[in-house]
């Protein structure tokens, strides 16, 4: 089971344990049903209200789910990922940004910390 660390320099660091079959979940859906209070919008990846900054806090390597192909544009409209990294990405099949869209971003088994 991943843990989730939640951080915001206005609110209380927040640990979420996430339960088993949590696999297909956004890192928004976790933080609704924990009451954690990151901004959201459009729920869809297209506005970038959810912007958060992850951070792997364990050992195993790629960072959750691969970024979609909404997130990529609209990270790289935020100019949060430049052209470099986007080939990069592609070519590596692994993230290479921390920036990441909490409603795109699906949790695997690694243990992450959000910033929001």
């Amino acid at each position: 089971m991943p843990n989730v660390m939640f951080s915001s320099p206005i609110h209380r660091d927040k640990t979420v344990y996430a339960v088993a079959g949590s696999h297909t979940q956004t890192i928004l859906k976790i933080a609704k049903e924990n009451h954690i209070p990151i901004d959201f919008s459009c729920e869809d990846g297209e506005c970038a209200t959810c912007l958060i900054k992850v951070t792997v806090l364990s050992k195993k390597g790629a960072m959750a789910g691969p970024l979609t192909d909404k997130e990529v544009q609209v990270l790289k409209e935020h100019k949060k990922i430049s052209d470099a990294e986007i080939e990069k990405m592609r070519v590596e099949d692994v993230p290479t940004t921390p920036w990441r869209l909490a409603c795109q971003l699906v949790l695997r088994d690694e243990d992450l910390l959000v910033e929001y």
